[in-house]
């Protein structure tokens, strides 16, 4: 599976993960504009160990929306959840959706 991409969320297949389960399927919410990229439509659990988020679709395939984003599908399988990073001067920092 490739890595799938909806803004500044990049999600990367991964075989194995653990962590505590969350009571929520948002994975990240807008700095500025307070949107967020989370999963509308599937079956789907969120977990987080040390800061990482790992999305398990348990469906054969999940939605993932954000408002200013065309919703996109996401197939069954186990996705580490990362934020875009760009670099300024200044160092490296989180891109602001």
């Amino acid at each position: 599976m490739q890595p799938i991409r909806q803004g500044d969320v990049i999600l990367m297949p991964v075989q194995q993960f653990e962590g505590q389960k969350l009571p929520h399927l948002t994975l990240a919410e807008g700095e500025v504009t307070g949107h967020k990229h989370r999963i509308i439509d599937g079956q789907a659990e969120l977990y987080e160990k040390d800061g990482t988020l790992y999305l398990c679709v348990l469906s054969s395939a999940a939605v993932l929306a954000h408002e200013e984003h065309k919703a996109i599908s996401i197939p069954q399988g186990t996705w580490m959840v990362r934020i875009q990073r760009e670099y300024e001067p200044q160092g490296w920092r989180y891109v602001a959706d």
